[in-house]
């Protein structure tokens, strides 16, 4: 796990989860955050440009999300568990390039990745920006999700 900025090595991959799509999932998400025919109606999906019903792309950012949370969360209580002080978590300012390539359809199971592009010092001793691509993939190959990330990285020792 690239716990602290000092650990982070540009290039390092990592598949962090996986989230299966039910269509229950879907219509629910649906209901409750975006509300679309496509996203909640298997007859009013077939006229639309998916073809079906589909999940909303933020279902699929909220998987993403899971999973790299529930990724980090496992590789600190291994560092917790061997005596180690945990870094603490850092903000992100925000997601870029966010593109979802394909559409996820019920039964589709998403593997999600995380890879580091690059990483900088700040202005600030206790924290670094790291540069991370996460993106997810379908059962099919086909890529259902894929975003950059930088955030501030805590630093050893800051």
């Amino acid at each position: 796990m690239m716990a602290y900025y000092e650990d982070v090595v540009v290039g390092d991959e990592r598949r962090v989860g996986e989230y299966e799509f039910t269509r229950e999932a879907i219509v629910a998400f649906a209901r409750r955050y975006d509300p679309q025919r496509f996203h909640l109606d298997e007859e009013a999906a077939k006229d639309s440009m998916f073809g079906g019903l589909c999940a909303s792309g933020w279902h699929v950012a909220a998987a993403s999300m899971r999973a790299l949370v529930d990724y980090r969360a496992a590789a600190f209580a291994e560092i917790a568990a061997r005596g180690e002080v945990v870094p603490p978590l850092g903000v992100s300012p925000g997601i870029a390039n966010l593109r979802w390539p394909n559409p996820t359809r019920p039964g589709d199971v998403v593997t999600f990745h995380v890879s580091v592009l690059d990483k900088r010092e700040t202005r600030r001793p206790d924290w670094g920006i790291v540069g991370f691509r996460i993106w997810g993939v379908n059962q099919h190959g086909g890529q259902a999700i894929s975003y950059e990330n930088r955030p501030f990285v805590a630093r050893r020792g800051g």
